[in-house]
């Protein structure tokens, strides 16, 4: 009987090209461009194709294949580290002690944020004399039953996410403020996606179940529908019914704060020069550089030397939130601190060093590493996904969602989560419709994130901003056409794009009726320049009514190809003839995105 040759296996990655393919099994590419032809499959040399494929031709070719575990696929199922543990690394654990919880509340407006921080505001003010409160420092602490709690006094989930674009976050726990009469809002569903991204622990605060038309169950349904399962109803998500109104349920929410503390088991190291973050900060007329200052791990003490950002300072004084002069800050207590040499930025990090020589040293290396960062560091685009993944530089590609209608936006979330991979996750951290706006911005700066928009425009201020913070704003019209780019940007096969540039803007102010031409717009432009070579888009009320050429653009009587801010001009559309006075034109142009 003839002796079966032993066939050798072949370990194949997800994707990779026909050159890597043939220098895998040893094999010249012309061979393996054959076995693919022969399968019915036309590809050349530098063409990725997917494991399956490559699978079939290597058996072909006298090989077993065998999926290729990668490396990084172990560390892609590690749940994140929690920022407090970030900050005590390094620590010993003999030497960490437990400290407050720090807390945000979140929610939709109207929902009673404020008022619920001032129910419990008011519920730790003894004999309820609130005018023992005579200072506002952007956070206060409580104690309930003997243990503090550490509140941000700046309500919202923008202030929240403000913060982790610029690298802090502060925040332990998030309270979702829900009113029993309303329910899950738009808003309330940024938030939590807002609280996700972070990974941090939600807590739901049900509000208002004083008023008649309050229904607890229909908002816990609503809950349950966007992943926050009631923990009375199975889930692992804390409700707790409360009236900031009528302050009722104020201490059962205190207690179910704690309850998610003790679960974190959050600690610092109490015996160590202090770090933490700026909370905000202000220029006093009397007292010069303000700020508060939340103190995350170790204690801050009068006349510490304090490097934040690019600012330096010895601490001359201390105040808590009841404008109280104090010696000491530990682990989770805000204080108003005086003596820096000028006012830092919210979410600045701050620590203590040995003195100003030390501070100087610190701040110079600082700015000097942003530098650096300036011309090294890029915002996450879908170009370069797949090249910062086969780095390890990403791991997963972070989306945020948007589109016109809720018909739009469920198949193109069903069709993007079928594209994961071995390897490759794809996360979309908040999916809604309506225009993309500064909040969609902040949480994709804040993390890493790309914002798909369908049949959407982007408010003025959030192109702004995702200009300013280098965000990646990819607007489609065809879903095949959005699904089919993530997918190349998961493979490595994405062409150089080119997007719609604003380059000018213009309000129509008269229009004029003119024989065998049709309708001229007189126009003053706003911002930028209109352009004759533009395309031209009418917008009415916010909606998009027309996109189409420019016909003709004169100033006076003269054709001209562009006109500039605060000049007035005529400009002609082809193909739209109903233009109205207040109609906006906004002027576009096609730019490379680098």
């Amino acid at each position: 009987m003839a002796e079966v040759k032993e066939r050798r296996v072949v370990e194949l990655p997800s994707f990779l090209t026909v050159r890597e393919l043939a220098a895998l099994i040893k094999a010249s590419p012309i061979d393996v461009i054959k076995e693919l032809m022969a399968n019915g499959i036309m590809a050349n040399i530098n063409q990725q194709i997917d494991y399956d494929t490559a699978a079939v031709v290597v058996e072909e070719m006298g090989f077993d294949a065998r999926p290729e575990t990668p490396p990084e696929a172990a560390k892609v199922e590690e749940p994140e580290v929690p920022a407090w543990k970030r900050l005590v690394q390094g620590e010993d654990p003999k030497a960490l002690r437990p400290r407050p919880p720090v807390v945000t509340v979140m929610g939709h407006v109207d929902h009673g944020k404020t008022s619920l921080l001032d129910a419990i505001r008011r519920t730790d003010v003894a004999g309820g004399e609130v005018g023992g409160i005579t200072q506002h420092i952007g956070a206060y602490q409580v104690v309930h039953n003997g243990r503090k709690i550490t509140f941000l006094d700046t309500p919202g989930h923008e202030a929240f996410t403000a913060m982790r674009a610029r690298g802090a976050q502060a925040t332990d726990i998030a309270v979702l403020v829900v009113a029993a009469d309303d329910g899950v809002m738009p808003q309330t569903r940024e938030a939590i996606s807002h609280a996700r991204a972070a990974h941090v622990p939600i807590l739901v605060a049900l509000n208002k179940i004083d008023k008649p038309n309050a229904n607890p169950d229909l908002v816990k349904q609503q809950l349950a529908d966007v992943g926050l399962v009631p923990d009375d109803w199975g889930g692992d998500t804390l409700v707790v019914p409360v009236s900031a109104k009528q302050k009722k349920g104020i201490e059962d929410l205190l207690e179910a704060i704690l309850l998610i503390a003790d679960e974190m088991d959050i600690r610092a190291n109490p015996n160590r020069p202090a770090l933490g973050t700026v909370i905000e900060a202000e220029l006093d007329k009397t007292r010069g550089p303000v700020a508060t200052l939340l103190v995350q791990n170790g204690t801050l003490h009068v006349g510490d030397v304090v490097a934040v950002g690019d600012k330096a300072g010895r601490v001359r004084a201390m105040l808590d939130e009841h404008g109280q002069a104090v010696k000491a800050a530990g682990p989770s207590m805000p204080v108003a601190v005086l003596g820096l040499s000028g006012v830092p930025a919210a979410g600045e990090s701050f620590e203590v060093v040995a003195d100003d020589h030390a501070a100087r040293a610190l701040i110079a290396e600082r700015v000097e590493a942003h530098q650096r960062g300036a011309d090294t560091a890029r915002a996450m685009t879908l170009d370069d996904f797949y090249a910062r993944f086969k780095t390890g530089q990403a791991r997963e590609l972070n989306l945020i969602i948007k589109a016109d209608v809720q018909g739009s936006l469920e198949p193109i979330v069903n069709s993007l989560t079928k594209l994961e991979r071995e390897g490759l996750k794809i996360n979309i951290l908040h999916q809604e419709t309506g225009n993309i706006s500064e909040s969609d911005v902040m949480l994709a700066a804040a993390s890493h994130a790309i914002v798909i928009g369908f049949s959407v425009q982007v408010d003025e201020p959030a192109r702004r901003l995702a200009e300013a913070e280098g965000v990646d704003i990819r607007l489609y019209d065809i879903i095949y056409k959005l699904v089919d780019d993530v997918d190349k940007a998961l493979t490595g096969l994405l062409e150089p794009t080119y997007e719609d540039v604003v380059v000018g803007r213009a309000e129509v102010r008269q229009v004029f009726r003119i024989p065998k031409v049709g309708h001229v717009a007189g126009c003053v432009v706003s911002q930028g320049t209109a352009q004759r070579n533009a395309q031209a888009r009418v917008i009415r009320d916010g909606k998009v009514l027309h996109t189409g050429a420019v016909a003709s653009l004169k100033r006076f009587t003269e054709d001209v190809r562009e006109v500039r801010a605060g000049f007035e001009c005529g400009v002609g559309l082809e193909g739209f003839d109903s233009i109205k006075v207040g109609d906006i034109i906004e002027f576009i142009v096609k730019q490379k995105v680098e």
